[in-house]
């Protein structure tokens, strides 16, 4: 099974961040999208930890959990290890050469790239068409991941009663769902798109053109700063701060003395990320900033960011032009939607 695995079969893309597990079943219906099943199961804190599944009974019994909730009856998954975890590659190779040979030729070529023995690496690799300017040769983009990182998420699904069918990299499944929210942006295919994904620990930078992901970074920055200060401030549980975050119900002084202050931590961190971006490439600005992750239904966030870096900024959201399947609850899944990004974009890998 590999990173790049085609398939036809219907999937179930299963995102495991830090903080939950997220699962979101896809159809097809008149030419369009449809949420068939979905559901979204709190971890227990430090099951994974930084992307890193550290508790795979914990990450299992809630994908169980998570399954028996959404009502899919699917038993084949799509999942996807971290952009820390992956190494990625793009390789110049003789377009005459055999499925065999290329396969070889990866190999030598990969061990130059691989800072540890190749035999502990799952490795695996695309052909993404001919090179510029010289039709003899090809570019081929190459992943590779320790088989440890691999074997975690496979086992944690297991546990949850799913096989892995494909195993992904993040910031390929956020390329893949981001095709489904290029329409809803106000710049040309050709702009440059910082798509940041500000999820519970990390906070994931992708710089798109064209559709393509050209640069991704990652920072240890997220949504659980703000709980942990909510359960300092107010004397909460981990659980009861998390829900007071999304229901409300805290005391007035929450948004003036806590939230406002975290957002202004959240733009300077979104600024930061772009100004690495600047700094490594030949861009001195995005065109457009799109936000994902579970920060991103933080109300006036977007706002903030577009006032004060001064790019414009929306509020990602892949299933805008989706139909909903009876069973889904419309007023849950907008709430979620910007954090099913991943999920999208894995469950998207049902129709390659």
């Amino acid at each position: 099974m590999g990173l790049f695995a085609t398939n036809t079969t219907p999937l179930i893309g299963v995102d495991i961040s830090s903080t939950a597990v997220k699962l979101l079943q896809l159809g097809q219906a008149g030419g369009k999208y449809r949420v068939e099943h979905y559901a979204v199961e709190p971890l227990p804190p430090n099951a994974v930890v930084e992307k890193n599944i550290v508790e795979v009974e914990a990450v299992g019994e809630a994908i169980k959990r998570a399954l028996s909730r959404s009502g899919s009856r699917l038993k084949q998954a799509a999942a996807a290890v971290a952009g820390s975890a992956v190494i990625t590659k793009m390789i110049p190779m003789q377009a005459n050469l055999s499925e065999d040979d290329l396969e070889d030729q990866v190999q030598v070529e990969a061990a130059q790239y691989i800072p540890y023995p190749i035999e502990e690496v799952s490795l695996d690799f695309e052909v993404l068409g001919p090179v510029k300017d010289n039709p003899e040769m090809v570019q081929v983009l190459l992943a590779a991941s320790r088989t440890e990182n691999v074997e975690v998420r496979q086992s944690a699904l297991e546990l949850g009663g799913l096989t892995a069918k494909v195993i992904d990299v993040e910031a390929f499944a956020m390329e893949n769902a981001f095709r489904l929210i290029a329409d809803q942006l106000s710049v040309p295919k050709d702009a440059l798109v910082a798509l940041v994904d500000v999820g519970a620990t990390m906070t994931t930078l992708n710089v798109l053109r064209n559709q393509r992901s050209i640069y991704s970074r990652e920072q240890v920055f997220g949504g659980k700063q703000l709980t942990d200060e909510v359960m300092r401030r107010y004397g909460l549980s981990y659980e009861e701060a998390g829900l007071a975050k999304r229901q409300g119900g805290l005391p007035e002084s929450y948004e003036i003395e806590v939230l406002e202050p975290f957002k202004e931590a959240m733009v300077q961190q979104i600024g930061r990320l772009l100004q690495f971006f600047y700094a490594g490439s030949e861009f001195n600005r995005v065109d457009q900033i799109v936000l994902a992750g579970g920060c991103a239904s933080i109300p006036g966030i977007a706002e903030m960011v577009e006032e004060q870096i001064g790019v414009l900024t929306v509020v990602a959201n892949p299933l805008a032009n989706m139909s909903l399947s009876s069973r889904v609850q419309a007023q849950a899944l907008a709430q979620d939607a910007p954090a099913l990004m991943i999920a999208c974009g894995l469950a998207m890998r049902s129709f390659d």
